[in-house]
């Protein structure tokens, strides 16, 4: 399996765990509990996914700049 491939799948299981297991922040959760006049599974999970969302931006953008650093740090730690 190329390395592009093994990223592209870490990438969506990460993205499904997340989906499954996200829960948002506290403050978020209480605002759309207080004004939200849909039932609390489809407008609260749609908050959570929003909240993962821009919580992942960042993270993604600092792999990409420092990637090269983060694979020769895990090589380092393999050998």
């Amino acid at each position: 399996m190329k390395p592009w491939q093994k990223s592209i799948v870490l990438a969506s299981i990460v993205f499904l765990v997340n989906y499954s297991f996200g829960q948002g922040c506290s403050q978020c959760k209480m605002v759309v509990e207080q004004s939200s006049e849909l039932s609390e599974g489809s407008f609260g999970s749609n908050i959570n996914m929003g909240i993962l969302y821009l919580m992942a931006i960042p993270y993604i953008l600092l792999f990409l700049l420092f990637r090269k650093r983060i694979f020769s740090f895990f090589r380092a730690l393999r050998s």
